[in-house]
């Protein structure tokens, strides 16, 4: 469960959207032969353009204003790079728009009757592909707001298709499923003949059904379905060879679809057992491209993001490694046809976003747009051991100090997941930075369970959630307050999902917390099984279902623990929440009611995972939790 993939999970970021100063960089895609750079940019009035770079310099070669009010996405250049394909849609009207651009000028190429994403041209730019929910109630992800339920359940669930539409067609052109109905696909990619794809799908409810999800092959012409492999791990990213021949994967312990994290896996194209290439590796693989130079992967070490070129007969070269973040539209870096040339958002906590680009070894900045944005903190890497493992976090600081002799309060904020990592993302002034700005230290640890260490990290709280990953993250706050002027005496504990999870658990399991906040928090895993809408993520972490295994769950549920809990609690949760229904929250504010404990209990309407439409909210009240039970507190007079 999470909030946003290999992110600042936290609440300073999973609640506070960017400050409408802050310029933005979505989608971004780099043309096939490396020469220009297309994003939907957003400037500090808000609204969504598309703006073609040379990603030489950055210099703007065109912008196209295809709706005004409008959001775009899913920018995806032809081959030939003459063409631009993406998809609009106005939230207040029923439906998405396909559209390419082309030139001065852009065009309808179909209407969808419902959601559309990932459109993508086949090899001779013919024709374009793209996902297709037709008739949706609801958004596209099990983090969205969940569709209500009521009437006969599981009589009918959206579905994600496969669709393929002529680039030369009449605007009116139906828009018709080429994939099976009942087959929900998460993902696709081009054979280079045009006469197939490579899909990861999984029968029917797309939410739920994600960590089950097969690899398979469709007919471009027919629809039909052959399975090449059932991996015994959760995928992401297929990618086909340029041959043909072979394809290639993330595949690893997942526990959000699009939160990508793992080894590269390879399979042939007509099946078999899939093989990981990348064994062992002490770092996380987070996006991958299959170019004509080779396999060119996004990856995450320690407290550096980077890219990769892997071949699957030798070791893997880092072409660069950096404290940052990287996003792009279709992964974390885009590529040029040859893995030679790439461009990504760059971005770190005290570094606006900034489109870099250039040579994959030596990438540079190429847009100035933010370069005047202030920062709100400042930042450093924290690394620890416990128990055998190197962990890793993040520390914030206000940018005042605690006056000399003093020390400050430090909110520790834990990530969603359990498999992510809090990386780089930039805190503007406002609404992200209000914990700083009150005077708390931040730390974002990265415990085991986390990305960033390899496989074996990633799987280090299976059957242990709140465990390992605990111990390490009190063994980090010891490795902070070596470092930094923190009161221990006015720690708090805040997340959101898994980090709501630890949240609720560690106030059964340790009294070093004087204050909590739980976003959408599990208190009980045994009825948690029973109600939530994904629950096929448990299984492998758990090992078993609730009903094979009711112990398993038992043991990590707060509520079988909740006379041990002590530290006041503030719970918040999403109303149409599908991850983590209400209902965990409600459980855990009736326990710690009935044990004295001080606890207050906001569910936002119609708000879904994390509640982040309620964003201003949830920060008030949370900056004045912390305030109420950690700053009445005299500071303590460092020695």
């Amino acid at each position: 469960m999470k909030r946003l993939p290999l992110a600042l999970v936290s609440l300073l970021a999973s609640v506070a959207p960017a400050a409408a100063a802050v310029h933005g960089y979505d989608s971004l895609t780099l043309d096939p032969k490396g020469r220009q750079i297309a994003a939907v940019e957003r400037d500090t009035s808000g609204e969504a353009r598309i703006v073609v770079r040379a990603a030489r310099d950055g210099a703007v070669l065109r912008t196209y204003h295809p709706c005004k009010a409008c959001g775009i996405s899913g920018l995806s250049w032809s081959h030939a790079g003459g063409m631009l394909a993406f998809v609009t849609r106005d939230r207040s009207r029923q439906g998405a728009t396909l559209m390419v651009a082309s030139g001065a000028s852009t065009r309808v190429v179909a209407a969808i009757g419902g959601l559309a994403a990932n459109p993508r041209f086949s090899p001779d730019d013919r024709r374009i592909a793209l996902l297709v929910t037709l008739g949706a109630t609801k958004e596209t992800g099990a983090a969205q707001a969940g569709a209500r339920q009521v009437g006969e359940i599981g009589e009918k669930d959206d579905a994600q298709q496969l669709a393929i539409v002529d680039v030369a067609g009449a605007a009116d052109q139906a828009v018709t499923p080429l994939s099976p109905a009942g087959r929900y696909i998460y993902e696709y990619d081009w054979a280079p003949d045009g006469r197939w794809f490579a899909v990861t799908s999984a029968l029917g409810n797309g939410d739920a059904n994600w960590w089950v999800a097969t690899l398979g092959r469709i007919d471009a012409t027919t629809g039909a379905v052959t399975n090449l492999a059932r991996p015994r791990m959760q995928l992401n990213m297929p990618r086909v060879s340029p041959d043909g021949r072979t394809i290639a994967f993330i595949g690893g312990l997942m526990s959000d679809f699009g939160s990508i994290g793992g080894d590269i896996y390879t399979v042939p194209m007509a099946g078999g057992d899939p093989v990981d290439i990348t064994k062992g590796a002490r770092r996380t693989y987070t996006a991958l491209d299959w170019t004509l130079g080779g396999l060119r992967a996004a990856m995450l070490e320690g407290d550096r993001m980077g890219a990769v070129a892997v071949q699957p007969d030798a070791a893997a070269r880092v072409l660069f490694a950096l404290p940052v973040t990287l996003s792009a539209g279709d992964g974390r870096i885009a590529w040029d046809e040859r893995g030679t040339t790439m461009a990504s958002v760059v971005q770190d906590f005290t570094h606006a976003p900034a489109i870099y680009a250039g040579a994959a070894t030596a990438p540079r900045q190429i847009t100035h747009d933010n370069d005047a944005e202030p920062a709100a903190v400042r930042a450093q890497s924290v690394t620890w051991t416990n128990e055998g493992y190197t962990a890793q976090g993040w520390l914030l600081s206000p940018l005042t100090p605690p006056a000399p002799g003093t020390k400050a309060p430090m909110i520790v904020s834990v990530h969603g997941g359990p498999a992510a990592a809090s990386t780089p993302r930039f805190l503007p002034k406002g609404l992200s930075s209000v914990l700083p700005d009150a005077g708390y230290y931040v730390f974002l640890p990265n415990p085991r369970g986390s990305y960033g260490q390899g496989e074996a990290f990633t799987a280090a709280n299976k059957r242990d959630f709140g465990g390992g990953d605990l111990r390490d993250i009190l063994a980090g706050i010891d490795a902070v307050e070596k470092v930094a002027p923190i009161d221990d005496a006015r720690l708090g504990l805040t997340g959101c999902s898994y980090g709501g999870f630890m949240a609720m658990w560690a106030n059964t399991q340790t009294d070093r917390f004087k204050a909590i906040v739980a976003g959408a928090g599990l208190s009980n895993w045994v009825s948690y099984y029973g109600t939530n809408g994904i629950n096929t993520w448990m299984i492998p972490f758990f090992g078993k279902s609730v009903y094979d295994d009711y112990k398993a769950y038992e043991d990590v549920s707060a509520v079988y623990h909740v006379k041990r809990a002590k530290t006041p609690t503030f719970i918040y949760v999403g109303e149409r929440d599908i991850e983590v229904p209400p209902t965990q929250s409600v459980e855990w504010y009736q326990a710690l009611k009935s044990q004295g404990v001080p606890v207050s209990l906001v569910i936002y309407p119609d708000a879904g995972h994390c509640a982040p439409t309620a964003a201003a909210d949830i920060s008030k009240r949370q900056l004045d939790w912390f305030g109420k039970y950690l700053n009445a507190a005299r500071p303590e007079v460092a020695q």
